[in-house]
């Protein structure tokens, strides 16, 4: 058991929520959080490049998520939560992201 918490660890929380807002074809416009584990992996890194300026790792998710995501084109993956299904108009979330270049 051991050698299977070493190698296995829980990942710390990531304290903000992270959302696209976008249009799809029909022109309906969308606001979904997303629950990929590379948005938190993407703000854990930014934090310790900025020092742990929390302001400074924020922009520079920011920064990757506007500018950079936009000179590709992006895709989500969509899931749902048991919490949601039944009762909300939009039950679904982003659990994946892919960007090929354009």
């Amino acid at each position: 058991m051991k050698e299977i918490e070493e190698e296995f660890k829980v990942v710390q929380k990531v304290p903000y929520k992270f959302s696209y807002r976008f249009e799809d074809d029909s022109g309906k416009q969308s606001k979904m959080m997303i629950e990929d584990w590379e948005i938190g992996m993407l703000y854990w890194n930014c934090l310790k490049r900025a020092n742990k300026d929390e302001a400074v790792a924020i922009a520079k998710v920011k920064e990757k998520c506007f500018d950079w995501f936009l000179t590709r084109d992006l895709y989500f993956f969509l899931g749902t939560t048991k919490q949601f299904h039944n009762v909300s108009p939009n039950p679904f979330i982003i659990i994946g992201v892919y960007y090929p270049p354009r």
